[in-house]
């Protein structure tokens, strides 16, 4: 279930970083109040993460994971730059990030509820 957590985390976190983006410095209400509530629960499902996974691979999972998704959105539907180098370094980045489930270790802590 720490993995589902994290997963969603990071997804969530790929829409409040286009948010940001959309808010114009946080001057537009309807953007912003949006982008905190996906904040909030992107970092909700982290925190959760956090209570079973250890705190080196939970952060990079999550952080790559939210790359990955904002980098993709961007090449995808927004009009970013899309380059033979940057496909290349997003698949490694979720390479890596997938090495780092497989060989993780240590043994999981019992979910405190």
């Amino acid at each position: 279930m720490a993995w589902l957590y994290l997963i969603i985390g990071g997804l969530l976190e790929v829409g409040w970083a286009l948010g940001l983006s959309y808010s114009d410095g946080f001057t537009k209400i309807g953007v912003v109040i949006p982008t905190l509530i996906l904040m909030a629960l992107s970092f909700f499902c982290f925190s959760k993460a956090l209570s079973v996974l250890p705190v080196s691979t939970a952060y990079a999972v999550f952080t790559g994971f939210g790359a990955f998704g904002t980098a993709a959105v961007g090449m995808l539907f927004l009009g970013d730059e899309v380059s033979i180098l940057k496909i290349f370094f997003v698949i490694t980045l979720i390479t890596c990030i997938m090495g780092l489930k497989f060989i993780s270790n240590k043994p999981e802590r019992e979910e405190v509820n």
